[in-house]
């Protein structure tokens, strides 16, 4: 039934600012930029914009890969991102840590030797 992960949704109630932060962070402009929704495409995966809904750090947390979690992380507190766990090493070389953005959600970031970009459908 699932196929897997497609989409992140963010609250973003300052839509201009939110897309020019997630720009500078994911260093490409949004594939789809309307008023009501922004979506940058992501390394196959997308990440939304939505100006209609609330901040916040609970609730789903998805968890966006990169290959080196120190430089990540240091980018995203660089660019005004507040920190919300540091770096942790969760066993068998998996690391994780997150951040809250500039507009009160959390953003988490996982450093994983064994996901396989292969398998992604």
């Amino acid at each position: 039934m699932l196929l897997g992960l497609r989409t992140a949704l963010y609250p973003a109630p300052d839509l201009a600012s939110a897309k020019a932060w997630y720009t500078q962070v994911l260093g490409v402009a949004p594939y789809f930029d309307q008023p009501f929704y922004v979506g940058f495409e992501v390394g196959g995966f997308e990440l939304g914009l939505l100006p209609d809904a609330t901040p916040a750090t609970s609730g789903p947390q998805p968890l966006w890969g990169v290959a080196d979690i120190e430089a990540a992380l240091a980018q995203l507190l660089a660019l005004g991102a507040a920190p919300l766990e540091p770096i942790a090493d969760v066993g068998e070389g998996i690391r994780v840590a997150a951040v809250a953005d500039p507009f009160g959600n959390r953003l988490g970031l996982i450093q994983n030797p064994h996901f396989s970009t292969s398998k992604v459908r």
